[in-house]
């Protein structure tokens, strides 16, 4: 039997978790409670199943469904997830707003429905962690927040820099481009990390790959620190952000990447940060064959920003008004 307190208000109305059953229960983001109640949520989970952007491999569709599924392992233990000093679930009223729907096939729907959902989460006080889905989700998700906190830093893990010059066309390659013309995020104050692919800045502040393992995680983290500031900020990670030993579940993989050791690092040394939301994304099981680790390692990373938004949101309510 493990120290879980069974009363402890969770999605897990079977228990399963007080068994330590982590291949049973409630289908919710760590097992937490379940419901639409905007005004009753602190911490949001909101899964937005599309990947019609998709520029290589389809999938990332099953990504929000593959990584509520693993974290019954990154919330297995009450005392909080290895090795933050709380349980985030007890310090925040955390609940999965499962997902955003729209009619197959059709985009706009989807950048409607998910800017209007998210929008009456951060509008009504909550700080939002968006599951993917493609990258492209993050375009919406950044526009409903920087409606309510201003204009956004970006903070960026991908292989990929998403900041493709298309003219009009908009996918998951495109978007930070669109959103720092469509003035959401501000590039001289945004960082992006682990970039393997060619790409132009456009003003974004890039630490590519090789740059990082040559300066190591200190400095990456004292450069981020430098670019941000005290600026509030929203923290996007692709799963591809990993070597695909790591995470080969992902639509595009690109070989030379970090560890997940590394990445968890990475997201611990922004807990100083202002973070306002986060999303985790490109998760497609369908690559990971029986192993399930790509969708683990999203579903931990996933949580690690929880804790980012947490911490966050109880600095500024502890700020002099």
């Amino acid at each position: 039997m493990s120290d879980h307190d069974p009363h402890r208000p969770t999605g897990d109305i079977s228990d399963a978790q007080a068994f330590d059953m982590p291949w049973a229960g409630q289908l919710s983001f760590g097992r937490a409670q379940t419901h639409r109640r905007v005004d009753e949520i602190d911490l949001a989970i909101v899964g937005v199943p599309y990947d019609i952007a998709t520029t290589n491999r389809p999938g990332a569709r099953s990504g929000p469904r593959a990584v509520r599924e693993q974290s019954s392992l990154s919330a297995e233990f009450s005392q909080g997830l290895w090795p933050w000093d709380h349980s985030l679930f007890d310090r925040h009223r955390v609940v999965d707003y499962f997902d955003v729907g729209y009619a197959p096939g059709d985009t706009q729907a989807m950048l409607t429905n998910v800017i209007d959902h998210v929008g009456l989460l951060v509008k009504a006080g909550a700080n939002v962690l968006t599951l993917g889905g493609d990258h492209l989700i993050a375009y919406p998700v950044l526009t409903a927040t920087a409606a309510v906190h201003g204009p956004l830093s970006l903070i960026h893990f991908d292989a990929h820099s998403d900041t493709w010059d298309a003219g009009a066309e908009l996918n998951h390659g495109t978007m930070f481009l669109r959103a720092a013309r469509d003035g959401i995020i501000v590039p001289e104050r945004s960082v992006q990390i682990g970039m393997r692919t060619p790409n132009v800045t456009h003003g974004f502040n890039v630490i590519h790959a090789d740059r990082f393992f040559a300066i190591g995680i200190e400095e990456t983290l004292a450069e981020i620190h430098r670019i941000v500031g005290d600026h509030r900020c929203y923290v996007t990670f692709d799963i591809d952000f990993l070597d695909p030993a790591y995470a080969p579940g992902t639509g595009t993989p690109v070989i030379g990447g970090p560890t997940t050791w590394q990445a968890r690092q990475l997201l611990w040394g922004l807990a100083d940060l202002d973070v306002v939301g986060a999303d985790l994304v490109e998760v497609a099981p369908a690559y990971d064959a029986v192993t399930q680790i790509t969708a683990l390692a999203g579903a931990t990373l996933a949580h690690d920003e929880l804790y980012l938004l947490g911490l966050a949101r109880e600095r500024r309510q502890a700020a002099p008004r």
